[in-house]
């Protein structure tokens, strides 16, 4: 409510309204008793409240009133270009003219994408990209849940999809969250036992995490981590077919506009992030990248350096101990991005809503039962403190 950005502070003020309002029911519910039936009436009661209240509402409002971050009109106004010239970005002697850092468009093309039903089909709720985002997110996050049997996946997805680290992103702007449920739902396809007969798994897997990497480098680590975690089991079928998969799905999204404008797509999407465009990036959250960069004169190659050693410390990580089963997996690849942004010379708060969108899921999955025998390594049962620490949220005598 008192951020600087006025879509933000729009957000606040509904999700205040929706937040405070769930957080009566839930009082109300506990007053009248212990009873198991009342509270999982109170708690789905509370879960839509805040639904309503921190993301449909807003969304709705200020999908309709036009007001968002400025990263919605950079999609959409690419995704125009792309109708028009075949590329979405500009050319490198237009940007060399550029003032505003709007101009530059840090997004793969396959992210673009989502800005084609406003560019083809004119303004209204529908063509927003939001609605996509949030549309994307919710299907493969639940996804994501159901393909490795976790028990109440409907709720369970509207509430982190009410939570604050997703409601917000999603109102205000939301580009990271499609990537994000593509990672989840890639991840998820290799977790349990896939051997044998489950080939399409590691083929799913790869399709899907390469139409992620397509969308945003942010997604690049997930790749990463899954081929170690596929090395880990000793099956280079699974390797391969994941391999090839994201390679072809990220080459045919991405390659007809790498092909028409190379010199414009990289000063857009390497130069601009990595803050070495003539103009800085709006990214700039206090983080200790961000602050290294700022410092002097060479900070911003210092900041590179770092990330480098960083990335290369986690890359060794995965070679001498890699991770055997999906849960070790997720957790290191939530270390890995976690340093990413940290270190990153251009990088906003706003970027950890992966590790945090992925630690939700993760502690998720450890709520689905144990997989029976099998050589496949699959998520347990939670330890006794996620279960105690989930018990807090989870409705009883389910």
């Amino acid at each position: 409510m008192i951020s600087n950005q006025p879509a933000e502070r729009t957000w606040g003020l509904f999700a205040a309204c929706g937040y405070g309002a769930a957080c009566l029911i839930v009082l109300t519910v506990r007053q009248r008793g212990n009873r198991a039936a009342a509270r999982r009436q109170g708690s789905r009661l509370a879960v839509l409240t805040g639904l309503t209240g921190a993301v449909l509402a807003p969304l709705a409002w200020m999908a309709a009133a036009g007001r968002a971050q400025p990263e919605i009109g950079v999609i959409i106004r690419s995704a125009a270009l792309f109708v028009h010239r075949g590329t979405p970005y500009q050319g490198v002697a237009a940007l060399a003219t550029a003032h505003n850092p709007n101009a530059y468009d840090p997004y793969l093309p396959a992210l673009v994408m989502f800005g084609m039903p406003r560019a083809i089909l004119g303004g209204g709720l529908l063509t927003d990209p939001r609605v996509w985002f949030g549309v994307v997110f919710v299907v493969t996050f639940g996804a994501a849940l159901a393909v490795l049997g976790t028990p109440r996946v409907e709720w369970w997805t509207a509430a982190v999809t009410a939570s604050p680290v997703i409601a917000l992103p999603l109102s205000a702007g939301g580009d990271d969250l499609p990537v994000l449920g593509l990672l989840c739902l890639g991840l998820a396809l290799l977790g349990g036992n896939w051997r044998g007969r489950s080939w399409w798994r590691p083929l799913a897997a790869g399709l899907i995490l390469g139409l992620a990497a397509a969308m945003k480098a942010t997604a690049w680590p997930a790749l990463v981590v899954a081929l170690a975690l596929t090395a880990a089991r000793r099956d280079g079928r699974a390797s391969a077919l994941l391999s090839l998969a994201a390679v072809a799905v990220a080459g045919i999204a991405d390659g007809p506009a790498a092909a028409a404008a190379p010199g414009a797509m990289l000063a857009n999407t390497i130069a601009f992030p990595l803050g070495l465009a003539k103009v800085a990036s709006p990214a700039a959250s206090v983080l200790p990248g961000h602050l290294i960069a700022a410092a002097w004169g060479g900070g911003g190659w210092l900041a590179i350096a770092l990330l480098v050693i960083a990335a290369a410390a986690v890359m060794v990580s995965l070679m001498v101990r890699p991770p055997e089963d999906l849960p070790a997996a997720g957790w290191r690849l939530v270390l890995g991005l976690t340093l990413l942004f940290l270190l990153a010379p251009a990088s906003r708060v706003g970027y950890f809503v992966y590790p945090l969108g992925l630690s939700a899921w993760l502690l998720l999955i450890r709520r689905t039962p144990a997989a029976g025998p099998g050589p496949g390594p699959g998520p347990g049962l939670p330890q006794p403190g996620t279960r105690a620490a989930l018990s807090l949220v989870t409705p009883r005598g389910r």
